[in-house]
Formats: structure tokens, sequence, C-alpha cells
């Protein structure tokens, strides 16, 4: 017998496993099979976070979703049609290494861009969706996201259906510089077009929504909604910080700061999302009315 069989051979494969800890004792539990919340820390099953829409079942707290979960949560069952899936980003500046980090990004996400856009139905109301997605490129604002963006809205616009955005950005995408910024113009005109024909525009902002995004689209709905504690801003705090040479208060910057101040409609739980949601679109499709 080899001397390194001593040491390798009827050795046990590794599992992963995570410790959970409770007052009596701890257990050990297949990773995955719980969640901790972050804001709490309390521990659940993951699969009734996820029967929650990935609301902490004990305090509120949201958890990232991403494209497909979002859809899943929000849409009517097998309502979904994907429109402009194809449409993939290239490197018009010749910025280094952009071209690896996005097959990076779509082999880890499986998505082609930061957005996710087509139609569906809330309650059986006919909507035109974007979902933007912070698990590729931190959802950051290209040329492919604002061109899918725009077309969604035109799209909304010939049919005459809503346009519903869930927005989660780090803002303009640094490797396609001024064309990245060109984006705030292209979907901001496209909004107004589609408002000057009576169309209606919901923005729900969620963690986080920052830079260019938050200062064009995202705040141009009809209804400008957030998700609970989402961070939503332009520049970042310690920027404006030791711009105007003040302490910011420490809620600044998030939805309830700005519901606050006045810009933001509403904040609502994903939880009551669909419900809300509904009912704008009810009240605002032909011969809707108001039910109080």
């Amino acid at each position: 017998m080899a001397l390194k069989d001593l040491f390798t051979k009827n050795q046990p494969k590794k599992k992963k496993y995570a410790t959970i800890h409770t007052e009596n004792a701890k257990t050990d539990v297949p990773e995955g099979i719980m969640t901790k919340c972050p804001s709490c820390k309390k521990i659940m099953y993951t699969k009734e976070l996820v029967k929650n829409a990935k609301v902490c079942l004990h305090c509120g707290f949201h958890f990232q979703m991403n494209a497909s979960e979002r859809i899943d949560s929000f849409l009517d069952e097998g309502s979904f049609g994907e429109i402009n899936e194809a449409m993939t980003s290239r490197n018009p500046l010749n910025f280094p290494d952009y071209l690896e980090k996005l097959e990076k990004d779509r082999q880890k996400s499986m998505l082609n861009e930061a957005v996710v856009t087509g139609m569906g139905t809330v309650n059986g109301h006919k909507v035109v969706l974007a979902i933007m997605d912070a698990s590729f490129r931190m959802g950051s604002m290209g040329s492919v996201v604002g061109e899918k963006i725009t077309r969604a809205i035109e799209q909304a616009d010939e049919l005459s259906i809503p346009f519903i955005i869930f927005t989660a950005s780090g803002g303009a995408r640094m490797q396609e510089g001024a064309l990245s910024l060109m984006q705030m113009a292209k979907t901001s005109v496209a909004l107004k077009r589609f408002s000057n024909n009576g169309g209606l525009f919901i923005s729900i902002m969620t963690h986080p929504t920052t830079g260019g995004v938050s200062a064009s689209f995202a705040s141009l709905g009809d209804f400008n909604f957030a998700e609970p504690g989402a961070l939503i801003a332009f520049a970042g705090r310690r920027v404006i910080e030791q711009s105007i040479r003040e302490e910011l208060p420490e809620d600044f910057q998030t939805a309830e700061f700005l519901l606050k101040h006045g810009q933001l409609d509403a904040i609502i739980s994903r939880t009551e999302l669909v419900e809300k949601i509904a009912n704008l679109l009810e009240i605002h499709q032909p011969g809707g009315e108001l039910e109080w």
C-alpha cells in the first residue's frame, strides 16, 4: 500500500452545510434550506421566504429579486412574452475587456442585458413591462438598455396599454461613455410622446436606483412608487457631504426620506403590490371607476 493511500482511501465526501443555532442546540442543515435576514437576523425557511415574494416574514425586509422572480411574482402565471430578447451590447469605445465582462455577466445572470422587456397581464390587465436586473453589470444603463426600454415604451404606445418599469441600477455604464448618458434623453423623449398620447406610466423603484436612471425615466412616472428601504439617489452620499460640507440625515436617499419630502407617491410592499397596481390599472382603463 502506498503511503498516500493511508490518507485518501475511504475518505467521505464533504457536504456543504449551514450551522443553525437554536436556543438549546445547534444543528447542521443543507445549505440553501434556510435564509438569514440581514436586517432582523432571524432565520426562516427559504421556501417560505420565496413564497412571500422574498419579503422577510419577521421584519418585512425586502430581499433583492432578479428579473425572473419579478415576473413570477408580479404577472399572471404564463402571461409573459419577452420582446427584443436577443439584443446585446457591443464595444463602441473599444473599452478594454468590456466584451469579456459582458460575457461573464451573461453566464452568471442567464440574461443578454441588464433589462428584460415584454408583455403580460396583471390580474387580467394587459401591460408592457420592463424589469432591470442588478445581477447584470449592476443594472447599469448602456445603449442596449436604453434602446430596449425605448422600444418597450413605443410598444405600449402603439397598443395603447400601460407601461410599467421596475428599476434597479448603479447608473450610467462607464464603458459606453456619452453613449450611455444619451439614453437618459432618448427614454425621456419616448415617455413624453407616450404621455402626450394619453399613456399610463408606472415607475416602481427598487434597491438600488441611482445615477442617470434615477435622474431620468425612473422619476418620470405618472405614479412613482418604491419598495420599502430602497436606496434612491443620484450622487453618492459622501460626494454630497464633501460638496456642501454638511452631514446628511441618516435616512437620506432612502425611499422613506423621499416620500417624506414629496418625491414619491407611495411606498408599497411587494406583498401588496399586485393588488394596488391592478386597482390603478382598473381605474385607468376606459370606463374604469374608483371604488371607495
